[in-house]
């Protein structure tokens, strides 16, 4: 399990989510703030995308973060994003995959983050040489029927407001996307593909 903090992980005790005490207890279990899987074919770049949000910092509503390790909040974005740069340009992979909690663009309740699209969209546009795609799933599991908050609908291949999850196969000249309901049935397949010699 390969797993990145969310804005609900900060409202509680952070540290204990990166501790390493539950990778002893189940060695599949991975979660640090950011950091990289390279799976030779595909990079797979984890981000902290929590302290990028300013309504954390300014619209508590009665929540409390445990914002230790992230003060000053300046300094650790700063360091993030000059992280992701670097990795990103050093990779060799062919795919180059960036996971984060939260959407870059969405057209689900929350919209897009427009700290992330200021911020990070930035890096990813001018580390890659092909179109980027903006793939999310789950949403927290919430089926927010209705609460479609359509950004351009010629740009969105597909929108299913229900509950349901994705995979993800990758092979050197293709990656395979399929969208599935709660039940397991097929709701959109997508595949990008790039030529075996292609450049990285």
């Amino acid at each position: 399990w390969y797993t990145v903090l969310g804005n609900h992980d900060y409202r509680g005790d952070a540290l204990a989510q990166l501790s390493p005490i539950l990778t002893k207890r189940d060695s599949r279990w991975l979660c640090l703030r950011s950091y990289i899987v390279n799976g030779e074919i595909a990079e797979f770049f984890f981000v902290d995308t929590t302290p990028f949000q300013d309504k954390y910092f300014t619209e508590l509503d009665d929540h409390t973060y445990d914002w230790r390790g992230i003060l000053p909040r300046e300094k650790y974005l700063s360091n993030i994003l000059k992280d992701v740069d670097l990795a990103l340009r050093e990779s060799t992979a062919k795919w180059k995959i960036v996971v984060g909690h939260h959407t870059i663009r969405s057209a689900g309740h929350h919209g897009d983050t427009t700290e992330l699209v200021t911020q990070l969209l930035p890096i990813l546009q001018a580390n890659n040489d092909s179109p980027l795609q903006f793939l999310t799933s789950g949403g927290g599991s919430k089926a927010w029927r209705g609460g479609v908050n359509w950004w351009n609908p010629k740009e969105m291949k597909f929108y299913y407001d229900g509950q349901g999850f994705m995979t993800m196969k990758i092979t050197q000249t293709d990656v395979d996307i399929k969208f599935y309901d709660i039940v397991g049935n097929v709701l959109h397949k997508w595949t990008a593909t790039k030529p075996l010699y292609s450049p990285m």
